[in-house]
């Protein structure tokens, strides 16, 4: 890491790496903001951070006489626990913000982010003290409390009801190109445009490019929506994760790893636009896979599309397994090669052809 007009300058392996391990629930987005904002500053004309938390950083392009916007999207927040009581014996229970499995938290190690950080464990009745009718069922969220070792009256001077809480994890490297760690549903997206942006940085592009790093897409794509309505931009692109394949699920509804990012298609998509991502990708050799999704993408894309009058919208998919748990797992080689595609459709669009493009 070195420092570069007051900014960090990043590999993005290593951008990602500190994405992953610094938390963000939804809603408390702001402890990524100076990571992101010193990243991406070297490669942009003007960054600022709005009044909901989103960070958006400016590249203008060349002769942009049309003043065309292109507008991206990845959310930087994650999905995460809250305190919600304390009880008398000093363990906590909690509630979830955002969409997260039962099953994959009981037993997990956690973090609590009070006035100070406090490690914790999750637990639950023992299955040796269950009954009968409760050993075949899932545990419940409201049957498992926390345990970070304080009695009630050392806990209430450090945390206080509403405290998030995370999974305690941090990013691994695997074998070859893939990587695991919790949140990379979408720090991954974040990570795709640092790349895009330093891949423009070698390209003449005409139209200006918004790079939106959103708050709270995991409670409602709150923030693509009110940022979306402040840019007011021509075209609209949402960078999030798609289902990774996996021997128990279906080709059909998955992504292969490694094989490029999913061009999505259905009614969130502009067909027009979508037909000149697939071109870009095939004229520069860039690997990609098509995700069916008929109706809203459940993305940034979503609110992008809906905003003001309507935007013309993409949505591109970095493959992803094991979403919403403690071990999500991508190839950085599709990180790459989302970046590669952005960055060269980017430069393919002008004053002289937008128009055509967004003809149905």
């Amino acid at each position: 890491m070195v420092k570069k007009r007051g900014g960090i300058v990043l590999d993005t392996k290593a951008f990602l790496e500190v994405l992953c391990n610094t938390d963000s629930v939804s809603g408390h987005e702001s402890r990524l903001e100076e990571t992101i904002v010193s990243a991406f500053e070297n490669h942009s004309n003007d960054i600022k951070v709005d009044s909901l938390g989103n960070i958006i950083a400016l590249k203008k392009g060349h002769n942009n006489i049309g003043n065309i916007k292109i507008m991206l999207a990845a959310h930087m927040d994650e999905i995460g626990l809250m305190v919600k009581h304390i009880e008398d014996n000093g363990f906590i229970k909690f509630t979830t913000i955002g969409g997260i499995d039962p099953r994959t938290i009981l037993g997990q190690e956690v973090i609590v982010h009070g006035k100070e950080d406090l490690f914790g464990v999750i637990g639950s009745k023992p299955p040796h003290l269950q009954e009968s009718q409760e050993i075949n069922k899932a545990i419940k969220i409201e049957d498992m409390i926390i345990d970070v070792g304080f009695s009630k009256e050392q806990l209430i001077d450090v945390i206080s009801i509403g405290d998030t809480i995370t999974i305690k994890r941090q990013l691994n490297i695997l074998q070859g190109n893939r990587l695991t760690a919790r949140a990379l549903d979408d720090k991954a997206g974040v990570a795709a445009m640092y790349e895009c942006i330093k891949e423009l940085t070698k390209i003449q592009h005409e139209v200006d490019v918004y790079f939106v790093s959103t708050v709270q897409e995991e409670v409602g794509f709150r923030g693509a929506f009110t940022s979306t309505y402040r840019i007011n931009p021509d075209i609209g692109i949402a960078i999030d994760v798609g289902f990774g394949s996996t021997p128990e699920l279906s080709k059909a509804d998955t992504l292969e790893m490694g094989k490029g990012p999913g061009i999505t298609m259905g009614g969130n998509i502009h067909p027009g636009l979508r037909k000149r991502l697939v071109d870009i990708a095939e004229e520069y050799n860039i690997p990609f896979q098509y995700e069916i999704t008929p109706g809203p993408t459940g993305t940034d894309g979503r609110a992008i599309q809906i905003t003001r009058q309507g935007i013309p919208t993409l949505c591109l998919s970095i493959p992803l397994r094991y979403m919403h748990t403690s071990v999500e797992l991508i190839d950085m080689a599709d990180i790459k090669n989302t970046a590669k595609l952005l960055a060269f459709f980017i430069g393919t669009i002008s004053n002289e052809n937008l128009e055509g493009l967004l003809c149905y």
